[in-house]
């Protein structure tokens, strides 16, 4: 167990490379700061030269891999860390300076058992792209296709375990204090943030998540997943099909090819929402740089560390909350909050309805092509502390990416509405699940599970009350109530006694 000392001293330089970029500005300026954390972060700065724009991104950098990745964690965090702080860090593009080829060399065949003669025809040893965790070369296989090899650097496992040790510590210092503090669970967000890195160090895991990813897009052929090459891939190695194609960050360069932006936006909406709603399992990374335009205006996706997942239950109220806010019926928006424990059952439900009404009516008066739904989720966001809603990390990455898929589609085709392009399929889901036919087969699909357990039901009541055997039945006993007198020894020298003196008193009645 690492000492206390050595988080305290990672803390502070830390805290002393956020305070040189401005970052601890706006939590040292709360109100709402625990007095103890405030004099912290006083102290993190002192002499420093703080500049008067915070640069979260460039401090969190400056800290190096694992700040990078909790960066993007809190930028999905603005409850915390504010809009301004959480604009600024999706900026993060994860951007190192690749390692060398003799350091990444060892690293495949260690992790692959056999040379890489033995597997690829061609390597090429500059890598085209190096984040914190791996960087990504390109390669030829042994039969002629061309892949992508993503490798893991050496001893990003340590650097990560150490940091995240370090962050719990920190936030089970913190969280103590109570306040806005307590409210937004930083133990929480650390325990998210390490379940999201666990994946990403475990590329066998990512590789599980693109395979699954493409089972559930078949019904989305505009949408390509790239196969795995299973063979070539292990914990620290994942090679995948090569993607040539134009980022949808190029602009001017998918214009100059032809495509038609309008139809490429409408397709990466279309598909996130099949991933979010239909299937439950999406792509949570759906920036620019992970998304290519292939031939025939379709789009591929890469980078699969980071994937949102939500059960049928929570994909029906979201479905729900987002068709009522397009629609405008705030009140069965704010019972579903209610009915999913969103919102503590202590306050009134129409006042919730009301503070709804606020955020969505404002919208409503827009014209279409200026509709947000990063405007409706940070005035979601405004009324949580006013009615004690305890933040739900699943759904805030959910709500980090349909933003993100929003700027993006928006940057294809400035005059799509994300609000317009995604009614039609909500409305069709939520008829699809929760129309009268889909209430029936629900219920035949139950009642049939039903049937099918009454036999082992019958069994286990069988063996609870078996029935009677040989020997009669036992007589009623009287009841008599048990005086216990003391405990431990006092208990046990009175029951000695007690069967002694019944033990003198039948030889006193032979003699």
């Amino acid at each position: 167990m690492t000492h206390a000392v050595v988080h305290t001293w990672r803390l502070l330089k830390w805290g002393r490379t956020l305070a040189r970029h401005g970052a601890l500005r706006g939590l040292e300026r709360d109100a709402k700061t625990p007095p103890r954390l405030r004099r912290l972060l006083r102290l993190a700065r002192l002499g420093a030269r703080v500049p008067e724009q915070p640069r979260y991104a460039d401090a969190f950098e400056a800290i190096g891999p694992a700040a990078v990745k909790f960066g993007q964690t809190l930028a999905t965090r603005p409850d915390i860390v504010g809009d301004e702080a959480a604009m600024d860090l999706l900026r993060l593009q994860d951007a190192l300076p690749p390692l060398p080829f003799d350091v990444i060399r060892p690293q495949i065949e260690e992790s692959l058992g056999r040379p890489i003669e033995a597997m690829f025809a061609s390597f090429d040893e500059t890598p085209v792209g190096a984040a914190s965790i791996a960087q990504v070369h390109r390669a030829i296989t042994i039969d002629g296709r061309p892949v992508a090899v993503k490798v893991l650097r050496p001893g990003v496992e340590a650097d990560f375990e150490r940091a995240i040790d370090t962050y719990e510590w920190a936030a089970a210092q913190i969280e103590p204090m109570g306040g806005e503090i307590a409210r937004l669970q930083p133990r929480l967000v650390i325990a998210t943030f390490k379940r999201w890195t666990a994946r990403e160090l475990d590329l066998r895991r990512e590789a599980a998540s693109a395979s699954e990813l493409a089972e559930g897009m078949a019904a989305e052929p505009n949408f390509h997943v790239p196969e795995i090459d299973w063979p070539r891939t292990s914990g620290k190695v994942l090679t995948l099909e090569w993607i040539d194609g134009i980022k949808l960050s190029n602009r001017a360069a998918l214009v100059e090819a032809g495509y038609d932006l309008p139809r490429l936006a409408q397709t990466l909406v279309h598909a996130f929402l099949r991933q979010a709603i239909a299937e439950g399992f999406f792509h949570a990374d759906l920036h620019q740089g992970n998304l290519f335009a292939l031939p025939g205006n379709r789009i591929a996706a890469v980078d699969f560390g980071i994937m949102g997942r939500i059960d049928r239950r929570a994909r029906i109220w979201l479905a729900e909350i987002l068709y009522g806010l397009i629609t405008g019926n705030y009140r069965r928006v704010a019972e579903i909050h209610f009915e999913a424990e969103y919102v503590p059952a202590h306050h009134d439900v129409r006042e919730f309805a009301t503070a709804l009404r606020a955020v969505g009516e404002p919208m409503r008066g827009l014209p279409v092509k200026e509709m947000s739904i990063g405007m409706m989720l940070d005035g979601l966001f405004s009324i949580t502390r006013d009615f004690d809603m305890v933040t739900q990390p699943h759904l805030l990455l959910l709500q980090k990416t349909m933003v993100m898929v929003e700027g993006v589609a928006t940057a294809l085709d400035p005059d799509i509405n994300l609000w317009d392009t995604a009614g039609p399929f909500v409305e069709e889901w939520i008829r699809t699940e929760l129309g009268p036919e889909a209430a029936i087969a629900d219920r035949i699909v139950a009642d049939v599970k039903t049937l099918y357990r009454l036999p082992e039901l019958v069994r286990r009541i069988e063996a609870r009350f078996p029935p009677p055997g040989g020997a009669p039945p036992a007589p009623p006993l009287r009841e008599i109530e048990v005086v216990r007198i003391g405990g431990g020894w006092r208990y046990l020298a009175i029951a000695l006694a007690s069967a002694a003196a019944g033990v003198g008193a039948t030889w006193a009645m032979i003699a």
